[in-house]
C-alpha cells in the first residue's frame, strides 16, 4: 500500500492574493507570507500552505461546492476575538443561536452540544432553558469574514496556533470518508456520536435536524457527519443541507485541496486501476508534478509530488 498523503495545500482564488495573505498574517501571528511554484502563499508553522491564484473578478462563492471553510487553532479564542473586535479590516461573523436571530460571537457562550454534537436541536435548546443549563465559556469556535468572503474559523484554546482543517459538505459523508480511505489511503476521523448507526458501512445516510449555533439563522445539520485526516490537516464534513447538488469547486473561491505524494506515476497508476476521474493529464507545476483529480463530491484534490 503506498503511503497516506500529507497535506500541502489549501488553493484559494483571489482578486489581490497579496491584499489577502497580508489579512492573514496580521490575524494570525504564526504564519508568514511566502511563495510556492511561482505563485503567491500564505505559510502556517505546521508546513501547510495557503496558496493564491489571481483573479480578474471576484471568485464564485455558490452555489455550495463541498470545500465549506478552513480553520486556525490559537492559543486564547476569547483574546483572539477581543483582538479581531478591535481591528477596523475584521469582520467577525455571528453564530445565531435561534431561529429568530440571537448570536453569539463563540460557541461556548450559549448552550454546550450533546453526546459529541457542536449543537442543540430546537428540542435540546428548550430543555436546556428549562434545566437552565449554563455556557461553558472554555474554549469553543468562532468565524471571520476573510478576504474575497472566505469563512475562516479560528477555535480553542491550544498550545500553539496552526492551520488545522478544512471542512467539506459531502452529498454523502459516511461514503466520501470512504473513498478517501480506499482511494487515497487516508485514516478516518472516528465518527461522531449521534451519527446513525451502521452509516459508516451501508447504512443509507438522512440529512439529520438543525442545530444551534450556526452561521445561519435556519440552524445547521450536524449529523450525520464523518472526515479524514491527512498530516495534521483534517476534513471533517456534514451532509449538504440544501436540495441542490454539490457543484465542482473548480473556478470557486476555495479551487481545491492539494495533497502530497512521494511518487505520482505510482499513484496515478492506482487511481487509474481504481476508476477515479482525473481532471486533466499530469502537468509540470514549479519544479515539480502533479495532477488533479475529482473526489467523491466534485471537489478538485491535486496530488503534488514531494520528494
Amino acid at each position: 500500500m503506498l503511503p497516506s498523503p500529507g497535506f500541502h495545500h489549501l488553493h484559494l482564488n483571489s482578486v489581490d492574493p497579496d491584499a489577502a495573505i497580508d489579512f492573514y498574517v496580521r490575524q494570525f501571528a504564526s504564519t508568514s507570507k511566502t511563495t510556492w511554484a511561482g505563485l503567491p502563499a500564505l505559510s502556517s508553522p505546521n508546513d501547510v500552505l495557503i496558496v493564491f491564484d489571481k483573479v480578474d473578478r471576484p471568485p464564485a462563492t455558490g452555489p455550495q461546492s463541498a470545500i465549506w471553510h478552513f480553520g486556525w487553532y490559537v492559543t486564547d479564542v476569547r483574546a483572539s476575538r477581543d483582538a479581531y473586535l478591535e481591528r477596523p479590516d475584521v469582520s467577525l461573523l455571528p453564530l445565531y443561536t435561534t431561529e429568530e436571530g440571537a448570536s453569539v460571537w463563540i460557541s461556548t457562550d450559549t448552550w454546550p452540544g450533546r453526546d459529541g454534537v457542536l449543537g442543540l436541536t430546537r428540542a435540546q435548546i428548550a430543555d436546556a432553558k428549562a434545566k437552565a443549563v449554563a455556557p461553558t465559556r472554555d474554549g469553543g469556535f468562532a468565524y471571520m469574514r476573510g478576504p474575497d468572503e472566505a469563512i475562516v474559523e479560528y477555535m480553542g484554546d491550544f498550545a500553539a496556533e496552526r492551520m488545522n482543517h478544512v471542512h467539506f459538505f459531502h452529498e454523502q459523508p459516511a461514503a466520501a470518508q470512504r473513498w478517501y480511505e480506499i482511494h487515497l489511503n487516508a485514516k478516518g476521523l472516528p465518527p461522531r456520536a449521534g451519527t446513525p448507526a451502521g452509516s459508516t458501512r451501508d447504512q443509507a445516510e438522512r440529512l439529520g435536524e438543525p442545530t444551534w449555533p450556526a452561521l445561519e439563522p435556519e440552524g445547521l445539520a450536524r449529523v450525520p457527519s464523518a472526515g479524514v485526516i491527512f498530516g495534521d490537516v483534517a476534513f471533517p464534513s456534514y451532509m449538504r443541507q440544501g436540495s441542490s447538488p454539490l457543484v465542482p469547486s473548480r473556478g470557486q473561491l476555495y479551487d481545491h485541496v492539494a495533497l502530497s505524494v512521494g511518487d505520482l506515476d505510482a499513484w496515478i497508476a492506482k487511481l487509474t486501476a481504481e476508476g477515479v476521474t482525473f481532471l486533466g493529464k499530469p502537468y509540470h507545476l514549479g519544479d515539480t508534478r502533479a495532477v488533479m483529480i475529482e473526489g467523491p463530491s466534485r471537489e478538485a484534490i491535486e496530488l503534488v509530488e514531494v520528494k
